[in-house]
């Protein structure tokens, strides 16, 4: 399921309200750092010179539409891959958040991002332009992280990442996605007291503001995946509400 326009919506989601979506990617073919099992876009496609959307193209679409006085609770940065890859990522959330201030007062911005480009200083000054930052991290261990994710960079660690995260002193979303199945003959599960262990240790580690955790919705380029079920969700939720930490669970 790929958005074929720079703007799309708005569109209800299960986890952020209605929301304006924000496309910074190509809108022929998923391009990430990523190739997630489970992502609804499909599997990474190899182009030599992909097309994305320039900074003053994206600011009078968005401007365009919001012009039309929509009632919006969010405006999101997601869409056909990583957001954070786009080199003018930090002049168009900097865009985005004048135009909400002129337009849309009421909105929240936000960017959903798989945390691989938090080693770039002007990622990270744009995600903290933002109001919701939500960050991924769906396993606590390498060997799982790999066999979910699927990362472009074969050497990335589940270190390297909570080193990045750190950045944000706890003012983010964690959001992790939930699954067991299998993938070119490996088994796939971050549901195991072992790696649900390692994830609770990252959590810990982290303290996020907030946790989003969550099952598969749509297809899957992955045939031979299972959706978690909502109790089996909540007994994850559980020990971290013991805690005091806010979890949302979207199952």
């Amino acid at each position: 399921m790929l958005f074929q326009s720079i703007i799309y919506g708005p569109i209800h989601s299960r986890r952020l309200g209605t929301s304006l979506g924000v496309e910074l990617m190509p809108l022929e073919h998923k391009l990430c750092t990523f190739n997630c099992v489970y992502c609804e876009c499909g599997w990474n496609e190899r182009v030599l010179h992909p097309q994305l959307p320039t900074r003053e193209e994206v600011r009078a679409a968005l401007e365009a539409k919001l012009k039309e006085g929509l009632a919006l609770d969010v405006i999101t940065f997601s869409g056909n891959g990583e957001p954070t890859l786009h080199p003018d990522f930090l002049g168009i959330i900097q865009d985005t958040i004048a135009l909400r201030d002129q337009y849309c007062p009421q909105a929240k911005v936000s960017v959903l991002s798989n945390s691989t480009q938090l080693g770039r200083s002007d990622v990270v000054q744009a995600l903290r332009c933002c109001d919701n930052c939500i960050l991924k991290l769906d396993a606590g261990t390498d060997t799982m992280m790999r066999r979910i994710d699927l990362p472009v960079n074969e050497h990335l660690t589940v270190a390297q990442v909570i080193n990045w995260l750190q950045q944000f002193d706890g003012d983010f979303t964690l959001q992790t996605c939930f699954l067991r199945g299998e993938h070119e003959g490996y088994r796939i599960d971050n549901t195991t007291p072992e790696e649900l262990e390692a994830w609770y240790k990252a959590v810990e580690v982290l303290h996020p503001k907030q946790l989003m955790i969550y099952v598969i919705d749509r297809k899957t380029p992955e045939e031979h995946l299972e959706k978690i079920p909502r109790e089996e969700m909540e007994r994850i939720a559980a020990p971290l509400r013991e805690k005091g930490y806010e979890v949302i669970i979207s199952a």
